[in-house]
Protein backbone atom coordinates (compact mmCIF):
# COMPACT_ATOMS: atom_id res chain seq x y z
CA UNK A 1 0.00 0.00 0.00
CA UNK A 2 1.44 3.40 -1.01
CA UNK A 3 1.83 6.32 1.39
CA UNK A 4 -0.99 8.14 -0.44
CA UNK A 5 -3.33 5.15 -0.08
CA UNK A 6 -2.36 4.72 3.58
CA UNK A 7 -3.21 8.37 4.26
CA UNK A 8 -6.54 8.06 2.43
CA UNK A 9 -7.38 4.86 4.28
CA UNK A 10 -6.49 6.50 7.60
CA UNK A 11 -8.80 9.37 6.75
CA UNK A 12 -11.67 6.98 6.13
CA UNK A 13 -11.02 5.29 9.48
CA UNK A 14 -11.14 8.65 11.25
CA UNK A 15 -14.50 9.49 9.63
CA UNK A 16 -16.00 6.11 10.47
CA UNK A 17 -14.67 6.25 14.02
CA UNK A 18 -16.45 9.58 14.42
CA UNK A 19 -19.68 8.05 13.12
CA UNK A 20 -19.38 5.13 15.55
CA UNK A 21 -18.84 7.57 18.41
CA UNK A 22 -21.85 9.61 17.29
CA UNK A 23 -24.07 6.54 17.16
CA UNK A 24 -22.91 5.37 20.58
CA UNK A 25 -23.34 8.79 22.16
CA UNK A 26 -26.93 9.15 20.98
CA UNK A 27 -28.01 5.57 21.71
CA UNK A 28 -30.02 5.72 24.92
CA UNK A 29 -31.85 2.39 24.82
CA UNK A 30 -31.58 0.65 28.18
CA UNK A 31 -33.48 -2.47 29.29
CA UNK A 32 -35.96 -1.41 31.92
CA UNK A 33 -35.62 -4.36 34.24
CA UNK A 34 -33.62 -7.15 32.61
CA UNK A 35 -30.12 -7.46 31.24
CA UNK A 36 -29.83 -9.03 27.79
CA UNK A 37 -29.04 -12.72 27.98
CA UNK A 38 -25.71 -13.52 26.32
CA UNK A 39 -24.01 -16.87 25.69
CA UNK A 40 -20.83 -15.60 27.30
CA UNK A 41 -21.23 -12.83 29.89
CA UNK A 42 -19.28 -9.75 28.86
CA UNK A 43 -19.14 -10.69 25.18
CA UNK A 44 -21.66 -10.06 22.40
CA UNK A 45 -21.06 -12.77 19.79
CA UNK A 46 -22.49 -11.94 16.38
CA UNK A 47 -22.84 -14.12 13.27
CA UNK A 48 -22.30 -12.25 9.98
CA UNK A 49 -21.44 -12.80 6.32
CA UNK A 50 -18.80 -10.18 5.53
CA UNK A 51 -19.18 -10.12 1.75
CA UNK A 52 -21.96 -7.57 1.25
CA UNK A 53 -20.12 -4.28 0.77
CA UNK A 54 -20.98 -1.62 1.86
CA UNK A 55 -23.38 -3.10 4.41
CA UNK A 56 -20.85 -5.56 5.85
CA UNK A 57 -17.46 -6.58 4.52
CA UNK A 58 -13.74 -6.88 5.24
CA UNK A 59 -11.86 -3.62 4.58
CA UNK A 60 -8.37 -3.21 3.14
CA UNK A 61 -6.88 -4.06 6.52
CA UNK A 62 -8.93 -7.27 6.72
CA UNK A 63 -11.17 -5.88 9.46
CA UNK A 64 -15.00 -5.96 9.60
CA UNK A 65 -16.51 -2.75 8.22
CA UNK A 66 -19.75 -1.29 6.91
CA UNK A 67 -23.14 -0.12 8.11
CA UNK A 68 -23.88 -3.16 10.28
CA UNK A 69 -20.45 -3.06 11.87
CA UNK A 70 -20.78 0.59 12.84
CA UNK A 71 -24.10 -0.09 14.55
CA UNK A 72 -22.73 -3.19 16.31
CA UNK A 73 -19.63 -1.42 17.62
CA UNK A 74 -21.81 1.33 19.06
CA UNK A 75 -24.17 -1.28 20.51
CA UNK A 76 -21.34 -3.17 22.21
CA UNK A 77 -19.96 0.07 23.59
CA UNK A 78 -23.35 0.98 25.04
CA UNK A 79 -23.74 -2.48 26.57
CA UNK A 80 -20.22 -2.37 27.99
CA UNK A 81 -19.25 -5.67 26.40
CA UNK A 82 -16.67 -7.02 23.95
CA UNK A 83 -17.82 -7.49 20.34
CA UNK A 84 -16.91 -10.84 18.78
CA UNK A 85 -17.85 -11.13 15.08
CA UNK A 86 -18.02 -14.60 13.52
CA UNK A 87 -17.72 -14.49 9.72
CA UNK A 88 -19.31 -17.42 7.86
CA UNK A 89 -21.39 -18.31 4.80
CA UNK A 90 -24.95 -17.01 4.75
CA UNK A 91 -26.38 -20.53 4.86
CA UNK A 92 -24.67 -21.19 8.18
CA UNK A 93 -26.11 -18.20 10.03
CA UNK A 94 -29.52 -19.47 11.12
CA UNK A 95 -28.30 -23.02 11.94
CA UNK A 96 -25.46 -21.48 13.93
CA UNK A 97 -27.84 -19.23 15.85
CA UNK A 98 -30.16 -22.16 16.59
CA UNK A 99 -27.13 -24.14 17.82
CA UNK A 100 -26.27 -21.19 20.11
CA UNK A 101 -22.90 -20.54 18.49
CA UNK A 102 -23.60 -16.80 18.75
CA UNK A 103 -26.03 -14.43 20.46
CA UNK A 104 -27.41 -12.76 17.36
CA UNK A 105 -27.19 -12.56 13.59
CA UNK A 106 -26.57 -9.22 11.90
CA UNK A 107 -27.09 -9.65 8.18
CA UNK A 108 -30.41 -7.90 7.65
CA UNK A 109 -32.65 -10.98 7.75
CA UNK A 110 -36.30 -10.57 6.84
CA UNK A 111 -38.54 -11.74 9.69
CA UNK A 112 -40.50 -14.27 7.65
CA UNK A 113 -43.07 -16.59 9.26
CA UNK A 114 -40.90 -19.60 8.39
CA UNK A 115 -37.84 -18.12 10.09
CA UNK A 116 -39.87 -17.12 13.14
CA UNK A 117 -40.46 -20.83 13.78
CA UNK A 118 -36.83 -21.26 14.83
CA UNK A 119 -35.50 -17.79 15.76
CA UNK A 120 -36.73 -14.45 17.12
CA UNK A 121 -36.28 -10.95 15.72
CA UNK A 122 -35.79 -7.31 16.69
CA UNK A 123 -37.55 -4.48 14.91
CA UNK A 124 -36.09 -3.57 11.46
CA UNK A 125 -32.78 -1.71 11.27
CA UNK A 126 -31.96 -1.71 7.53
CA UNK A 127 -34.06 -1.16 4.37
CA UNK A 128 -33.77 -3.17 1.12
CA UNK A 129 -35.15 -2.82 -2.40
CA UNK A 130 -35.02 -6.10 -4.34
CA UNK A 131 -34.48 -5.62 -8.08
CA UNK A 132 -33.67 -7.73 -11.14
CA UNK A 133 -30.35 -7.07 -12.89
CA UNK A 134 -29.14 -8.31 -16.27
CA UNK A 135 -26.20 -7.83 -18.63
CA UNK A 136 -25.97 -4.34 -20.14
CA UNK A 137 -26.51 -5.83 -23.60
CA UNK A 138 -29.67 -7.72 -22.63
CA UNK A 139 -32.71 -6.73 -24.72
CA UNK A 140 -35.44 -8.65 -22.88
CA UNK A 141 -38.52 -6.42 -22.38
CA UNK A 142 -38.82 -5.04 -18.85
CA UNK A 143 -41.93 -7.03 -17.96
CA UNK A 144 -42.49 -9.84 -15.50
CA UNK A 145 -44.05 -11.93 -18.27
CA UNK A 146 -40.97 -11.65 -20.49
CA UNK A 147 -38.68 -12.80 -17.69
CA UNK A 148 -41.04 -15.49 -16.40
CA UNK A 149 -39.95 -17.83 -19.15
CA UNK A 150 -38.46 -21.33 -19.30
CA UNK A 151 -35.56 -20.02 -21.35
CA UNK A 152 -34.43 -17.71 -18.53
CA UNK A 153 -32.06 -18.57 -15.67
CA UNK A 154 -32.14 -16.22 -12.70
CA UNK A 155 -29.60 -16.37 -9.87
CA UNK A 156 -29.74 -15.33 -6.22
CA UNK A 157 -28.03 -15.84 -2.87
CA UNK A 158 -28.80 -19.30 -1.55
CA UNK A 159 -31.25 -19.34 1.37
CA UNK A 160 -32.11 -15.64 1.02
CA UNK A 161 -35.44 -13.92 0.49
CA UNK A 162 -34.14 -13.08 -3.00
CA UNK A 163 -34.13 -16.80 -3.79
CA UNK A 164 -37.72 -17.12 -2.58
CA UNK A 165 -38.65 -14.05 -4.65
CA UNK A 166 -37.18 -15.61 -7.80
CA UNK A 167 -39.29 -18.72 -7.34
CA UNK A 168 -42.43 -16.74 -6.55
CA UNK A 169 -42.16 -14.03 -9.22
CA UNK A 170 -40.59 -16.07 -12.02
CA UNK A 171 -41.87 -19.65 -11.45
CA UNK A 172 -41.32 -20.65 -15.09
CA UNK A 173 -37.67 -19.56 -15.10
CA UNK A 174 -34.82 -21.68 -13.76
CA UNK A 175 -33.81 -20.58 -10.27
CA UNK A 176 -30.07 -20.97 -9.66
CA UNK A 177 -28.82 -20.01 -6.19
CA UNK A 178 -25.28 -19.77 -4.81
CA UNK A 179 -23.82 -19.69 -1.28
CA UNK A 180 -21.61 -16.77 -2.34
CA UNK A 181 -23.16 -13.50 -3.52
CA UNK A 182 -20.33 -12.69 -5.92
CA UNK A 183 -20.70 -16.08 -7.61
CA UNK A 184 -24.37 -15.30 -8.28
CA UNK A 185 -23.33 -12.00 -9.91
CA UNK A 186 -20.60 -13.61 -12.00
CA UNK A 187 -23.02 -16.14 -13.48
CA UNK A 188 -24.84 -13.22 -15.08
CA UNK A 189 -21.85 -11.08 -16.03
CA UNK A 190 -20.20 -14.06 -17.77
CA UNK A 191 -23.36 -15.04 -19.65
CA UNK A 192 -24.06 -18.32 -17.84
CA UNK A 193 -27.32 -16.88 -16.47
CA UNK A 194 -29.72 -14.20 -17.66
CA UNK A 195 -30.48 -12.22 -14.52
CA UNK A 196 -30.02 -11.90 -10.77
CA UNK A 197 -32.46 -10.83 -8.07
CA UNK A 198 -30.53 -8.78 -5.54
CA UNK A 199 -30.64 -5.67 -3.37
CA UNK A 200 -30.12 -2.48 -5.38
CA UNK A 201 -27.10 -1.30 -3.38
CA UNK A 202 -25.30 -4.62 -3.93
CA UNK A 203 -25.72 -4.19 -7.68
CA UNK A 204 -24.15 -0.74 -7.41
CA UNK A 205 -21.17 -2.14 -5.51
CA UNK A 206 -20.67 -4.97 -7.99
CA UNK A 207 -20.74 -2.57 -10.93
CA UNK A 208 -18.12 -0.32 -9.33
CA UNK A 209 -15.67 -3.21 -9.39
CA UNK A 210 -16.75 -4.70 -12.71
CA UNK A 211 -16.93 -1.83 -15.19
CA UNK A 212 -20.72 -1.49 -14.94
CA UNK A 213 -21.21 -4.97 -16.39
CA UNK A 214 -24.84 -5.20 -15.30
CA UNK A 215 -27.91 -2.99 -15.39
CA UNK A 216 -31.13 -2.86 -13.42
CA UNK A 217 -34.06 -4.15 -15.44
CA UNK A 218 -36.39 -1.16 -15.76
CA UNK A 219 -39.54 -2.50 -14.16
CA UNK A 220 -41.98 0.26 -13.06
CA UNK A 221 -41.07 -0.43 -9.42
CA UNK A 222 -38.78 -2.71 -7.39
CA UNK A 223 -39.77 -6.35 -7.22
CA UNK A 224 -40.10 -5.97 -3.48
CA UNK A 225 -39.21 -3.53 -0.71
CA UNK A 226 -38.48 -5.04 2.66
CA UNK A 227 -36.61 -4.41 5.89
CA UNK A 228 -33.93 -6.44 7.62
CA UNK A 229 -33.87 -7.17 11.34
CA UNK A 230 -31.45 -8.57 13.88
CA UNK A 231 -32.07 -12.24 14.69
CA UNK A 232 -31.62 -13.79 18.14
CA UNK A 233 -32.06 -17.22 19.63
CA UNK A 234 -35.69 -18.30 19.83
CA UNK A 235 -37.34 -16.85 22.91
CA UNK A 236 -34.45 -14.58 23.95
CA UNK A 237 -36.84 -11.67 24.39
CA UNK A 238 -34.53 -9.73 26.71
CA UNK A 239 -31.98 -9.34 23.91
CA UNK A 240 -34.61 -8.84 21.17
CA UNK A 241 -36.29 -6.07 23.17
CA UNK A 242 -32.97 -4.44 24.03
CA UNK A 243 -32.01 -4.40 20.35
CA UNK A 244 -35.36 -2.91 19.36
CA UNK A 245 -34.97 -0.11 21.90
CA UNK A 246 -31.45 0.54 20.67
CA UNK A 247 -32.65 0.72 17.06
CA UNK A 248 -35.42 3.17 17.93
CA UNK A 249 -32.98 5.30 19.89
CA UNK A 250 -30.51 5.75 17.03
CA UNK A 251 -33.33 6.06 14.50
CA UNK A 252 -35.00 8.91 16.39
CA UNK A 253 -31.72 10.69 17.11
CA UNK A 254 -30.62 10.65 13.48
CA UNK A 255 -27.50 8.60 14.23
CA UNK A 256 -28.82 5.71 12.12
CA UNK A 257 -29.12 8.06 9.16
CA UNK A 258 -25.54 9.28 9.64
CA UNK A 259 -24.22 5.72 9.70
CA UNK A 260 -26.23 4.83 6.59
CA UNK A 261 -25.04 7.90 4.68
CA UNK A 262 -21.41 7.31 5.69
CA UNK A 263 -21.39 3.70 4.51
CA UNK A 264 -24.10 3.21 1.88
CA UNK A 265 -23.56 6.66 0.40
CA UNK A 266 -27.25 7.61 0.23
CA UNK A 267 -29.92 9.09 2.50
CA UNK A 268 -31.62 6.59 4.79
CA UNK A 269 -34.98 5.54 3.28
CA UNK A 270 -38.07 5.88 5.43
CA UNK A 271 -38.05 3.35 8.24
CA UNK A 272 -41.05 1.91 10.13
CA UNK A 273 -41.97 4.47 12.82
CA UNK A 274 -41.07 3.88 16.45
CA UNK A 275 -43.95 4.06 18.90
Amino acid sequence: MTRKRIMAFSGVLVVLAAVIAAVASTATAKPSATTPKLNKPGTLTVGMTLQFKPQMYLNAAGKPAGYDVILLKALAKQMGVKLDIKNLDFNGLIPGLVAKKFDMVSVGLSATPERRKSISFSRPYVPYAQILAAAKSDTTPATIAAWNSSDKTITSLQGSTAEALVKKTFPNATSSSFPDQNAAFLEVSTGRADGIVVENYLLSQFNKSNNNALKEVAFPKPLHVEYGSYAVQKGNLSLAQYLSKYICSIQKSGAMGKAYQATIGAPLPQMPPCK
